[in-house]
């Protein structure tokens, strides 16, 4: 049984994770919202907004197997209505909590013999998509931060991998599938003809954090039927 920290886990893919891996795992979960589901699991769960929460009020265990950073935003704009602070804004969620939350725990992590890091990007960040600057910006530094990480701590046996979903069924989603007309069209953006499902990304997490997965670091996977790659 692994000791995992899920931040995100409030809902959509952070939820969706958390529930699956707390059938055999010990999880620690820390998010804004709380799912009613997450009474229901095998999680630990903290109620703290990540970027301005003190971590201290926190005992996390010794050893800490794995972190998932799950927290996102979807602000799409024309960029001349993007402001600086919309940037500073999905930067600050994006990369500078993950930064803040693999600080804290990187002595854990150290301390475990199979530790794996999972932090989110977006198919945005590798495919040029209109409206979509200030989050492309951000997830394009997650992935920098990934290959980065991997390779300083792979001495460290420490395992940093990113996951690159296209538009998932989530509740952040929303307002992008409010509609059948909106559904149908997402879906259609896509070669496999839908949007993604949190339960599908859920399990790349669980296999990322797996025994399964010990010689798979730096890498950004995407999960995004098949946008990044093909073009019908």
């Amino acid at each position: 049984m692994k000791n995992i920290v899920i931040i995100g886990c409030g809902q959509g893919i952070g939820f969706a994770s958390a529930k699956l891996l707390s059938e055999n795992n010990t999880i620690i979960g820390i998010s804004r919202t709380q799912n009613n589901e997450v009474e229901n699991l095998n999680i630990e769960f903290h109620p703290m907004d990540i970027i301005s929460g003190n971590l201290d009020k926190i005992t996390f265990p010794d050893v800490i197997d794995g972190l998932v950073y799950a927290p996102g935003s979807i602000n799409l704009k024309p960029f001349n209505r993007l402001s600086v602070d919309d940037f500073m804004n999905d930067f600050e969620i994006n990369v500078l909590g993950a930064v803040k939350m693999i600080q804290k725990l990187l002595p854990n992590l150290k301390k475990s013999e199979t530790a794996s890091v999972v932090l989110f990007s977006s198919v945005a960040a590798k495919l040029g998509m209109p409206f979509h600057a200030s989050i492309s910006a951000s997830k394009s530094a997650v992935e920098g931060l990934t290959k980065s990480m991997a390779a300083e701590f792979s001495t460290q046996k420490i395992r940093v991998n990113a996951i690159a979903p296209s538009l998932t069924d989530t509740n952040l989603a929303s307002p992008l599938l409010s509609t059948p007309e909106k559904r149908e069209a997402s879906g259609k953006r896509h070669p496999l003809q839908r949007v993604g499902r949190a339960d599908e990304i859920a399990k790349m997490v669980a296999f990322l954090l797996s025994d399964n997965s010990t010689w798979i670091t730096g890498q950004v996977i995407g999960i995004d039927g098949g946008m990044s790659n093909i073009k019908l």
